[in-house]
């Protein structure tokens, strides 16, 4: 979004537009314009927004804006921001706030709220109990609609959703759900268990963020109740924090499929120790297995030393081997987080991996072929078999790798591991020791070298 005219405006110290002007914007583009400011002009800013609208900005920013603010307030302003804040929101706020904006935040909150607070700062990261909020529309399924439209009218202010209500027994056991359109058609002395669907998709609390995500989009969810061990409903899930999810694993995910641990500050945010940390772990490991290949070449260098044209083609097979795998790996990567495939489909996806392997290999290595053959310089006596070498180790080295790449993720997957691990970096270690052994043992096969 182009903020030029309220940079203007803020230049001119002409608050009374300034003010119009950000009332008029959404929520999440003052909270953009607001990063981009000194903190004590942001806090300037802050203050022109009326109440309702600070705290939809406030839930917008990043958790360091946030804190600074957070620090420039006086008490009063402070608790009604803190007040006022979804309590979802305000979960996500105190795992990420330092120690003594937790105890002030704490010290301004009621005995229950502390309570629930303590609570679900309890279950674990990235579960459904972390995410879940309790600001939902929970209606006695013995209720008439009547009734349950007005106390939907009574409390809808402070409730995150009341498009879709819960419908509950007396023991809060959840027994159903009921739109809001569906009890607005309703005729109003019909009871709550005569309109709610009783076929409910739940999720529990402990259940692990990228499960749920999964089932929100399989079921095309706006909202997802969460329940207990004893069934009872204790919060809700909606669509807001599950986009959160879902571009949280998607971030992770890239991050393993370059070899580099998943890091939760943002990147100009991370300190430089904290960067080389993230990255170094995978970078030996990387490094020391492909030492593989070193011991390969050793193994070989009879051959390397008979026909020293060999050498030159070494970084073509190796790269073309690791870029074949790298295409396998992340079709298979990515159908595996759409649920597309799975375990039991190993076979089929070997199969697929086969076949395409074959037509991509059949044709780069005739191209290879018929280059060597025609287009390479002279290379004495040896052109013909260095072009047959070649071009057979690249049609072995290509359906190895798109099969190693399409495989690998999924037994990641079966292991309980991450399937992005089995990514670029990985596959590319793999086949280039495995492109190595086939290249050298076509060479001492076709120029009768022993090894």
């Amino acid at each position: 979004m182009d903020f030029e005219r309220i940079k203007a405006l803020l230049a001119d110290k002409n608050f009374s537009l300034l003010q119009e002007e950000l009332i008029n914007m959404q929520a999440a583009d003052v909270a953009e314009f607001l990063e981009d400011l000194e903190v004590k002009i942001a806090l300037l800013v802050f203050r022109l927004l009326h109440k309702e609208m600070a705290t939809d900005v406030f839930s917008y920013l990043s958790h360091d804006r946030q804190s600074e603010l957070l620090m420039l307030v006086n008490e009063k302003e402070f608790t009604e921001i803190i007040d006022d804040l979804y309590f979802d929101d305000k979960i996500d706020l105190l795992e990420e706030m330092p120690a003594y904006v937790v105890k002030k935040i704490l010290r301004n909150a009621s005995e229950t709220e502390r309570r629930l607070i303590n609570q679900f700062l309890n279950y674990p990261d990235n579960s459904a109990g972390s995410l879940m909020t309790i600001e939902f529309v929970d209606l006695k399924k013995e209720m008439l609609v009547k009734d349950a439209l007005d106390r939907i009218r009574k409390i809808a202010l402070d409730k995150e959703t009341i498009y879709t209500c819960y419908a509950i027994n007396a023991h809060r056991v959840l027994e159903g759900i009921v739109s809001l359109k569906d009890l607005v058609l309703a005729p109003l002395d019909k009871k709550v268990a005569d309109v709610m669907q009783k076929e409910v998709i739940f999720v529990n609390t402990y259940d692990d963020q990228e499960y749920i995500a999964d089932i929100v989009k399989k079921y095309d969810l706006l909202s997802v109740p969460v329940v207990d061990n004893e069934q009872r409903l204790v919060g809700i899930i909606t669509i807001d924090d599950i986009v959160d999810v879902i571009e949280e694993e998607n971030t992770e995910d890239f991050h393993r499929m370059a070899a580099l641990e998943p890091m939760e500050e943002e990147y100009l945010s991370a300190s430089i120790f904290g960067l080389a940390r993230k990255r170094i772990v995978w970078m030996m490991v990387l490094m020391l297995s492909a030492t593989l290949t070193s011991f390969i070449i050793q193994k070989y260098n009879v051959a390397l030393s008979a026909v020293i044209s060999l050498a030159a083609y070494i970084p073509m097979l190796t790269g073309t081997g690791g870029n074949a795998g790298a295409q396998a790996s992340t079709l298979s990567i990515r159908s595996i987080a759409l649920g597309e495939v799975g375990f039991k489909d190993i076979f089929k996806v070997i199969w697929t991996e086969m076949r395409v392997s074959f037509l991509v290999g059949i044709t780069l290595a005739i191209i290879n072929f018929l280059r060597i053959l025609f287009l390479e310089p002279a290379l004495q006596d040896n052109t013909f078999s260095i072009a047959i070498t070649v071009s057979a180790t690249m049609l072995i080295t290509v359906m190895i790798a798109k099969m190693i790449g399409g495989t690998l993720p999924i037994l990641a997957k079966q292991l309980k591991l991450d399937p992005a691990i089995m990514a670029t970096p990985v596959i590319s270690t793999i086949v280039d020791a495995l492109t190595l052994l086939v290249y050298f043992t076509f060479a001492t096969w076709i120029f009768g070298i022993a090894s």
